[in-house]
């Protein structure tokens, strides 16, 4: 691995994130509207505090999984990848590049949406502010891992977006967030033990309620993450000879 081309990488997508203000938008605004719109549905405030939390972390997730997948199909589809690749960089050096890019992008965005529910929305948190902010990054960094690998499944951004309610749907009905997993029938409970959201949700969930034992999801969390980039770097190759 090389860092002189990892900051190149992360650089030149870092300046196409900026010039693209539509795409800074759906990443900064939309969690924090959602996040509102939900406060004023549960207008009780009690609902709000026990799923605001976790929510902190779920649309981060969702929206940073949209997001890569297009960018990364785009970067297939137009030959920039193949270029990239013809060039002395290492695989890991572009799915590396790729992660600190939109990782600062994923602090400013956790921060904001944890600033506009703690703050504006009156969210009640009983676990300490930082680690709620830390696992909100965490989510938005394994959204952009599934993102990058599942692009190596799309041929057009249409079916990139169609992976969000494919892949992504079920395991937000699945994750605890609806309903209690033990609630659910046993099958779906092991379906769920065996979903990457479900991690997420159950660490905020922990945090938030200050109950303690956040760090076992949370390795589970960072696992996905990482194996996610590995699976991507598998995928990362020429097309054409």
């Amino acid at each position: 691995m090389s860092l002189r081309a990892t900051a190149a990488t992360a650089r030149r997508v870092a300046l196409q994130l900026r010039h693209d203000h539509r795409t800074l938008a759906l990443l900064l605004v939309v969690p924090c509207v959602l996040v509102t719109i939900i406060r004023f549905v549960f207008d009780d405030g009690g609902t709000f505090d026990r799923i605001g939390g976790p929510l902190l972390g779920v649309f981060p997730l969702l929206s940073m999984f949209l997001v890569t997948s297009i960018a990364m199909l785009r970067e297939r589809t137009s030959g920039t990848l193949e270029r990239l690749l013809t060039m002395p960089v290492g695989k890991i050096d572009i799915l590396v590049g790729y992660a600190a890019a939109f990782a600062a992008v994923a602090v400013v965005q956790a921060a904001l949406v944890a600033t506009v529910s703690m703050g504006l929305l009156g969210l009640d948190v009983q676990g300490p502010t930082w680690a709620v902010l830390l696992l909100g990054i965490a989510n938005a960094l394994l959204g952009m891992a599934l993102g990058l690998f599942v692009s190596a499944f799309a041929r057009t951004e249409f079916q990139a977006v169609q992976f969000l309610p494919a892949f992504l749907l079920p395991q937000l009905l699945l994750c605890g967030l609806l309903t209690p997993r033990d609630a659910m029938a046993p099958a779906l409970e092991a379906v769920s033990r065996a979903l990457p959201m479900t991690y997420a949700y159950d660490a905020l969930d922990r945090v938030t309620r200050d109950a303690g034992g956040a760090a076992a999801p949370t390795s589970v969390v960072l696992a996905c993450t990482a194996l996610a980039l590995a699976c991507g770097a598998l995928t990362l190759r020429r097309r054409t000879s």
